[in-house]
């Protein structure tokens, strides 16, 4: 392996100069004949101008002598992965990960058997990617072992070293590649990555639904994850990653929708659209991706909403309130959206009206309570309660009506009829 390339790099020096609790932490476990380096991600952004929202440093201080340091300095010291070598300073609230330099001594999936080291050259080969694998000192020093500058200036996202053996350490790395490629790469994916994920391909039913629901949901929310998607589809890694019949042609229509509108779609929306052709897909995505309560619900009531519009006109007035009021502002918005997607041109536009008198329309609320009706002499719960869902029909019926005389008539109405019944 041929010496480093190492630049210098103002852009990290001011980041580290920014950030006084970092700062501080470096210079403590940088010294003493002890070495220590912001490492990975955070070297990555800071060089083409992004923030990151981890800081990640490498040393050769060993993880007791790192704890001490960090708490001689008053900062709090979580032993996160000891056996690994790492601990995590939280200073103000913010944390630091702290890993001393280690070397693989045997790999199995995640697992690795690893021994300390001081070697920052075989700490950074140990990396998945070559813009992943670079180092900066304190005082804004970069150290690229792997090419990681030239292919970071190029947006090329590529392993270290044999991309299949790098694939075998973690299979979730093929996740990776494809994010990371949204995320920053331009252009065709590696070709060696690409044809190397497809051989290992088998791979990715080792790993655990929560890790690949993690990458996924990452994936779908990059830059360029609709490019990554369609190449990925067509090597057959979305059925194998989803379980299901994906169509990145309907992703694309809804990013379309959301550039034309100036929107951003979250995760769980993009996955509706990627992913969710009928209601049955929500509940094989729950179980497939280990989707939580929430996101499944999500996904739930948006295709429920938009299966009940496929191949209707849009509701308008009363018609978008009754979704609105029965729905709720929530999915009602994502089935619309997704129902707009799968509509036909003559009908978009009316989707379009839909969506925006939505944003604007007041989220109706039932202006009767059960204690109405007790009030009036229904004493029976079962009573009441087929009353009160008599008068919400009514209500709606009527155009959720506020003035006062129309709902005091509506409640007659309901009053009499439960007493007629009896």
């Amino acid at each position: 392996m041929s010496a480093p390339t190492v630049v210098d790099s103002e852009a990290i020096a001011r980041a580290i100069a920014a950030e006084p609790a970092l700062a501080a932490l470096l210079s403590a476990l940088d010294c003493d004949g002890e070495e220590a380096r912001i490492v990975g991600g955070a070297v990555r952004n800071a060089l083409i101008g992004e923030a990151a929202s981890d800081v990640d440093i490498a040393t050769t201080a060993t993880p007791d002598v790192a704890a001490e340091r960090a708490r001689a300095l008053g900062f709090h010291v979580v032993p996160t992965g000891v056996e690994h070598g790492t601990i995590t300073v939280v200073v103000r609230g913010k944390p630091f990960e702290v890993t001393t330099l280690r070397e693989d001594i045997e790999t199995f999936g995640r697992k690795a058997r690893v021994r300390f080291g001081r070697d920052f050259l075989a700490d950074a080969m140990r990396r998945d990617f070559t813009i992943n694998a670079l180092s900066a000192t304190r005082e804004g020093r970069v150290f690229d072992y792997a090419t990681g500058l030239a292919d970071l200036t190029a947006r090329r996202v590529r392993f270290i070293g044999d991309a299949g053996t790098r694939i075998r350490e973690d299979y979730l790395r093929i996740l990776r590649f494809f994010r990371f490629h949204a995320r920053y790469g331009e252009g065709a994916l590696d070709a060696d990555g690409f044809a190397a994920a497809v051989a290992e391909r088998a791979g990715l039913a080792t790993l655990s639904r929560e890790r690949v629901r993690a990458e996924t949901m990452k994936l779908i929310v990059a830059p360029r994850a609709l490019d990554v998607l369609v190449e990925a589809d067509g090597a057959g890694f979305l059925l194998a990653i989803l379980g299901g019949v994906a169509s990145p042609a309907r992703l694309g229509a809804l990013l379309a929708a959301d550039r034309r509108d100036n929107e951003t779609s979250e995760a769980a929306l993009r996955l509706a659209a990627l992913a969710v052709l009928v209601v049955e897909d929500a509940d094989r995505l729950r179980e497939r991706l280990r989707l939580s309560n929430d996101e499944h619900l999500r996904l739930s009531e948006a295709a429920r909403v938009a299966a009940e519009l496929h191949g209707r006109e849009a509701p308008q007035g009363d018609g978008l309130l009754r979704l609105l009021f029965e729905r709720g502002r929530r999915a009602a918005r994502d089935g619309l959206r997704l129902a707009a997607i799968d509509a036909p041109l003559e009908l978009r536009r009316g989707f379009a009206v839909a969506l925006r008198g939505l944003d604007r329309a007041e989220e109706p609320a039932l202006p009767f309570k059960g204690a109405d009706l007790i009030e009036r002499g229904l004493t029976s719960g079962r009573i009441v309660g087929e009353t009160l869902k008599r008068l919400q029909a009514a209500w709606i019926r009527a155009g959720f009506p506020r003035d006062p005389g129309q709902l005091g008539r509506l409640l007659d109405e309901a009053i009499a009829q439960a007493r007629a019944a009896r």
